[in-house]
């Protein structure tokens, strides 16, 4: 889609890919500025119920006006697919931050509190994130923008496949795309059981970024799938100090 126009941007490079669509940068020509598009797959807003779902959860994320939290400003059809519009964030995510270096405490605790106050944001609005995880994190130098509230209600299930692919200890983190393990990782234990989420999932997997910042390990990694959703629902992590004695 690489020159390609959608609307009135004019699609410049991509910037990402995940199982939530494509992100592009592309040129607003009409207000002459960078925006991001997020080009969704069509079979996520085929259905006219859940089309209308994903709808109104861009309609309300887009009436959240905090620093923290990635604007959206429009939604577009292009060929049949639904296309986010958004405010362009230059930056790194919290993933790639956390696997090239380890946070000291006084950052660990201002990413934190900015991202704190972004849930709380949104939560106030009776908007929930359902998939928050340092992919869904930037971090840029101005602090933090957390990205696709209310996507996540779109994918329906976070996984297709129960028994996933297995993937060691020690590989990449949890949001590789070979392994399934990506959203499971971050899931509250409401959410392994398909129970009813609500804003305390978020902040469920608040205190997983959180340790994850404060200790450089995941506190629920298992070698497949089915052992990570055991340990989410029915384990205590070790805790922080004990992992990090300092």
């Amino acid at each position: 889609m690489i020159g390609q126009t959608v609307d009135r941007y004019k699609i410049v490079e991509q910037l990402g890919q995940g199982g939530m669509g494509v992100v592009y940068k592309a040129r607003d020509t009409l207000l002459e500025r960078f925006v991001a598009l997020k080009v969704l797959p069509p079979e996520k807003s085929s259905d006219p119920e859940r089309r209308q779902r994903f709808l109104q959860e861009a309609k309300s994320a887009s009436a959240l006006n905090h620093p923290g939290i990635v604007a959206v400003h429009d939604v577009v059809t292009h060929d049949g697919q639904d296309v986010l519009v958004m405010e362009l964030v230059e930056g790194e995510t919290l993933e790639q931050l956390l696997a090239r270096r380890k946070l000291p405490l006084s950052e660990t605790l201002a990413l934190g509190i900015s991202i704190a106050d972004a849930l709380a944001k949104a939560h106030a609005a009776g908007i929930v994130h359902r998939d928050l995880k340092p992919s869904n994190v930037m971090v840029t130098p101005e602090g933090v923008k957390v990205l696709d509230f209310g996507l996540a209600k779109l994918a329906g299930s976070p996984f297709v496949d129960p028994e996933a692919p297995t993937i060691a200890p020690d590989e990449s983190s949890l949001t590789h795309q070979r392994a399934i393990l990506g959203t499971v990782g971050w899931m509250s234990p409401e959410q392994a059981s398909g129970e009813t989420v609500d804003t305390r999932s978020d902040i469920f997997a608040f205190g997983v970024l959180m340790y994850e910042m404060l200790t450089g390990k995941h506190p629920f990694r298992r070698r497949t799938t089915l052992e990570t959703l055991a340990a989410i629902r029915e384990e205590d992590p070790e805790r922080p100090t004990e992992a990090v004695p300092s």
